[in-house]
């Protein structure tokens, strides 16, 4: 599966909102929910030594789920909004990232007047 069959199959199996408000904080809000819950595997895997991957992994999983719900409230394609992110971060770190980068970071110096 592709990423834009991803992004058709998804709608198919979401509830239907007659509030655009509410349909967008339902789909942020769930990834809030399910990053949470990625975070709370990693930590009893590393922590409690409870081996959580599969939590992980199927909680990466209901993540990508919201992130495609809400390019399609949008009218957004995933597949360009990966590629954005990809062009932006290849041209904040065009050799990679390095600490050297990051302490050169424009939005740093911003943050820093």
């Amino acid at each position: 599966m592709n990423l834009q069959q991803y992004q058709e199959a998804v709608k198919k199996l979401a509830k239907e909102f007659e509030n655009k408000d509410l349909e967008i904080a339902t789909w942020g809000l769930g990834i809030a929910g399910e990053a949470g819950d990625v975070a709370g595997c990693i930590k009893k895997t590393i922590t409690h030594k409870d081996d959580q991957l599969p939590g992980i992994k199927e909680n990466l999983g209901d993540t990508m789920w919201y992130i495609a719900m809400i390019c399609n409230s949008f009218g957004w394609d995933l597949q360009e909004v990966l590629e954005e992110n990809i062009a932006k971060l290849q041209k904040r770190h065009p050799q990679g990232f390095t600490e050297e980068n990051c302490q050169k970071d424009e939005r740093r110096d911003w943050m820093e007047k």
